[in-house]
């Protein structure tokens, strides 16, 4: 793309408003800006869109909004579903309310019937929403756990997974075909409401969506017991949370939660903590501050989409508030959706536990105790939510149990076809209580896990690459990668390499070589010897390449001492 003649063009064309074109005026002595903003269409990928807001091909503003939701409306309409229509839900992000409403309105304009959220709403209760409904598609507008300047557009199915082959590359083409702005259509919301197009969703589906998680509770009786003697203190990150999270404890009879104030209240700027993200530690500085005071066991903390949950738990022997990655709160939740269901009875001969492939292999160790099936996908929690379609399909002889991934995301039940942070808080909260009842808390019973399991680490190493030369940057690792095998990392064996784009699996250990049984992905994955691993791939929504690692320990000094070595070696490679 020549990014001189597009930045031009925006400035002379009647399709751009004023502000737009001012905005882009202000920069007219900045290459390098220039470029950045032109250089490309902003990608739609398998997920939808993800971007720096401003104006510009290569930033969210509510003409690559409309882009996208003309691309999908295309489709939509190939494929018979104007009237099913598309639910459409927002976070609290700045531009969110106006880019969820713009993608409304072109729906519209192309007779496809929208159901809008009224208020902003956790991204996986449109997932449960759209099922409720019989839509045919449903859009988040989110950008997750990205810093303030971000927003993003998320495209689910009616299967209410965000969409996956063939769907995916269906949308992408359309939308790609769209060359001139001016071809989107829109309308105002005046006459799509006038032509009964558009339509707004109130607390009705709230209460459906929270009925539904109350099912997922498996001891009740627990809870009740044990409610008013746990501690629960909560942040929502300035999010979409609040509401869904504080409505499920409440419902669960919890008596003793506590919200940070400072972070109460929904705002995209995100003041007190700039990125917000649970997996980062300093977004739970307020947040420990309040425990301390109240003396909370738990500590909760959920991204501005509501699907990821951090985890803070007191551990017994120091009084120290000790943190959780994704993968030990999915691995202990895990644990004790399984444990629970065998001793209720409740556990079918063909349950699955489905994880991503560069999530812990703790987990396979936790299914193999319980004689579930244990289901690899690729990264991404649609890839999950896929599985859960294939098994209701009957296309695999298993029910799900369980579901997540090393991103601080999970899935209890099968409500949602997205990682559910509100389920998550139902479940590990249900968890604190029946071990508290039996003198623990949920660090110390981690730490159990590990003395039973084994001393799992699990790492990632992200490194950002922006713009055209960051993209080249990041071709060129993987190329390299491919030409040159990795054979041994940290003076650990390679016993297996997975190369996901070819296709290609080269066993060293027996001299073989044959196809792997995933879909076609930009990833290399290497297995080492003691059941350590580790994995390269490009971020899908992000300019960043990411390295994640996995190491096995024989106590938690050894686990330690692996854990730096592999990552220092990791590290290296970037």
């Amino acid at each position: 793309m020549d990014y001189i003649k597009e930045y031009e063009k925006w400035l002379s064309d009647p399709c751009f408003d004023e502000a737009t074109k001012a905005e882009l005026r202000a920069i007219k002595d900045n290459d390098e800006e220039i470029k950045d903003r032109f250089y490309r269409d902003l990608e739609f990928g398998t997920g939808g869109l993800r971007g720096v807001i401003g104006a510009g091909t290569n930033r969210m503003n509510i003409y690559t909004v409309r882009r996208a939701s003309q691309g999908l409306a295309d489709y939509i309409n190939e494929q018979g579903g104007a009237a099913k229509g598309v639910a459409i839900a927002f976070d609290s992000r700045n531009m969110s309310v106006e880019f969820s409403r713009e993608a409304a309105l072109t729906l519209n304009a192309n007779g496809i019937r929208t159901y809008r959220f009224d208020t902003l709403r956790p991204t996986p209760e449109l997932s449960f929403a759209l099922r409720e409904l019989g839509c045919i598609a449903g859009i988040v507008v989110t950008a997750s756990h990205n810093p303030p300047e971000y927003n993003g557009y998320k495209v689910y199915w009616e299967d209410g997974a965000q969409i996956t082959p063939p769907h995916d590359n269906n949308i992408i083409s359309r939308v790609n075909g769209i060359s001139d702005f001016s071809k989107c259509r829109t309308m105002s919301l005046e006459e799509a409401k006038a032509a009964g197009l558009y339509n707004v969703i109130g607390e009705e589906i709230d209460v459906r969506y929270n009925e539904e998680l109350m099912k997922l509770v498996l001891r009740p009786e627990v809870i009740k017991k044990a409610a008013e003697d746990i501690t629960i203190v909560y942040t929502p990150l300035h999010g979409t949370g609040n509401l869904p999270v504080r409505r499920v404890l409440d419902s669960l009879g919890f008596k003793k939660v506590y919200i940070v104030p400072e972070q109460e209240k929904p705002d995209g700027n995100f003041p007190t903590v700039g990125y917000p993200n649970p997996e980062d530690p300093a977004v739970f500085k307020l947040a420990l501050e309040l425990a301390a005071k109240v003396n909370a066991d738990l500590v909760l903390a959920t991204d501005p989409d509501a699907d990821r949950l951090g985890v803070y738990a007191r551990d017994s022997k120091t009084g120290e508030y000790k943190a959780f990655t994704g993968n030990m709160s999915g691995t202990l939740l895990c644990d004790y959706q399984l444990q629970t269901r065998k001793e209720l009875g409740l556990l079918p001969a063909n349950g699955a536990v489905v994880k991503t492939i560069v999530t812990s292999n703790m987990c396979d160790a936790v299914a193999k105790k319980y004689n579930c099936r244990l289901i690899e996908c690729l990264t991404g929690f649609k890839c999950i939510g896929e599985q859960i379609k294939l098994f209701e399909q009957g296309k695999k002889d298993c029910t799900y149990l369980f579901g997540y991934e090393e991103s601080y995301g999970c899935l209890i039940g099968t409500h949602a076809r997205d990682k559910d942070a509100c389920a998550a808080v139902m479940g590990l909260c249900e968890a604190a209580a029946y071990n508290k009842l039996q003198g623990k808390s949920l660090w110390d019973r981690m730490i159990e896990m590990y003395d039973e399991y084994g001393y799992y680490r699990e790492g990632a190493v992200s490194v950002t690459m922006k713009g055209a030369d960051g993209a080249a940057r990041i071709a060129a690792i993987l190329d390299n990668l491919r030409e040159k095998p990795l054979t041994v990392l940290a003076g650990i064996k390679v016993t297996k390499a997975s190369d996901y784009k070819l296709h290609t699996v080269r066993d060293y250990v027996n001299g073989t070589e044959g196809e792997t049984d995933l879909p076609t992905s930009n990833v290399l994955y290497y297995e080492l010897e003691d059941d350590m691993w580790c994995c390269v791939r490009p971020s899908g929504t992000e300019p960043k390449i990411k390295f994640y690692y996995g190491i096995k320990g024989k106590s938690m000094e050894d686990a330690d001492r692996l854990f730096d070595t592999v990552g220092a070696a990791i590290k290296a490679l970037a």
